[in-house]
């Protein structure tokens, strides 16, 4: 049943390309261009010039329209519109992807009962994972021009979850590889998980408030470790967008905090791990420093725009450097007879 695994991993490949995506959507600013949530008929692109007057004629209801995009021709229109298009036809595809399998899994009796409520759980995710992310577009339709940065970084987190998820899945099928428990290594990639997820989330507030364009220098911010007045308004901000210099400080630092952990962490348990854990710490390593190294360069060059390329290789590597600390944990779990 070798086909699950392939099924499971095709699945993550798919979560990690649609990630992808939502961050191209989003650093083009294309997210609020479709602004209705049409599940069977949004399936289908305009394919005249009537339907896209009447698509563009949507869109200028819109707030993005009517406060940012006054000047924009249909033609315009058309360039953010295909990558929003791009980003919920692929969500279609991976549901279509992950039921018709599993409907012939299941006719085939390759699940027992325990593995069918583990897969269930990835259709519940992906469910409420696209429900938000109509709850997202749409704070952005109406009253400020953009998104609300916490329900971007919910959407964002919950495809997250869905990813580790379908990642775990695919390690644990029909696994029968023996290995020996390496607690101290589970134990410390456990939270290492937690610490990278966490920075992607906080990622996920850099880029819905826009912060990343507030302070561009590294390693300082004005010639200050943190800015001038930071956290003072902590209590009293009613927007995440009030707090930009303190979203900037803490994922920088944050930035920080993790690399150092993780070179530590790889530093100590060296000598106490199997050939295989040790190369995929090392790989852990490499990633989070390429990481780290993509978000200066994203940062320092984000005075105009975020640039779209450097951007979206930061958001993958953390995704693919989040996948790799999975497989250390799985690994370092164990494996008896």
């Amino acid at each position: 049943m070798r086909a699950v695994r392939i099924w499971l991993w095709v699945g993550v490949v798919m979560v990690l390309i649609q990630v992808m995506l939502g961050g191209i959507t989003r650093l083009t600013e294309s997210g609020l261009s479709i602004v209705e949530w049409n599940v069977v008929m949004g399936s289908f692109p305009p394919t005249s010039d009537a339907a896209w007057q009447q698509e563009f004629e949507k869109y200028q209801q819109s707030a993005q329209f009517e406060k940012v995009n006054t000047d924009f021709t249909v033609q315009e229109f058309k360039q953010i519109f295909w990558w929003e298009f791009i980003h919920r036809l692929w969500a279609r595809l991976i549901g279509f992807v992950f039921l018709f399998p599993f409907i012939w899994f299941l006719f085939k009796k390759y699940f027992s009962r325990d593995w069918v409520k583990k897969l269930l759980i990835v259709f519940v995710l992906g469910g409420l994972q696209g429900f938000v992310g109509w709850i997202m577009v749409a704070s952005g339709l109406a009253g400020d021009p953009w998104v609300d940065p916490s329900k971007l970084t919910i959407h964002l987190l919950l495809a997250l979850m869905v990813y580790v998820y379908l990642i775990w899945l695919a390690l644990s099928w029909q696994d029968k590889n023996l290995r020996p428990k390496n607690v101290a290594l589970f134990k410390g990639m456990r939270w290492i998980t937690v610490f990278v997820f966490i920075q992607i989330g906080l990622g996920g507030l850099m880029a819905g408030t826009d912060a990343g364009r507030i302070y561009t220098t590294w390693p300082l911010m004005q010639g200050r470790f943190a800015p001038e007045g930071a956290f003072s308004g902590l209590l009293t901000a009613d927007k995440l967008v009030a707090l930009t210099p303190e979203i900037n400080f803490i994922h920088r630092t944050f930035a920080i905090l993790v690399t150092g952990i993780i070179v530590f962490l790889w530093w100590k348990n060296r000598s106490n791990m199997s050939r295989h854990q040790f190369q995929l710490f090392t790989t852990v390593v490499f990633l989070v420093c390429l990481q780290f190294l993509l978000g200066v360069f994203t940062l320092i060059n984000s005075a105009q725009q975020i640039p779209v390329f450097l951007g979206v290789a930061h958001q993958t590597v953390a995704c693919i450097l989040l996948c790799v600390c999975i497989m250390v944990m799985y690994n370092a779990k164990g494996k008896s007879a």
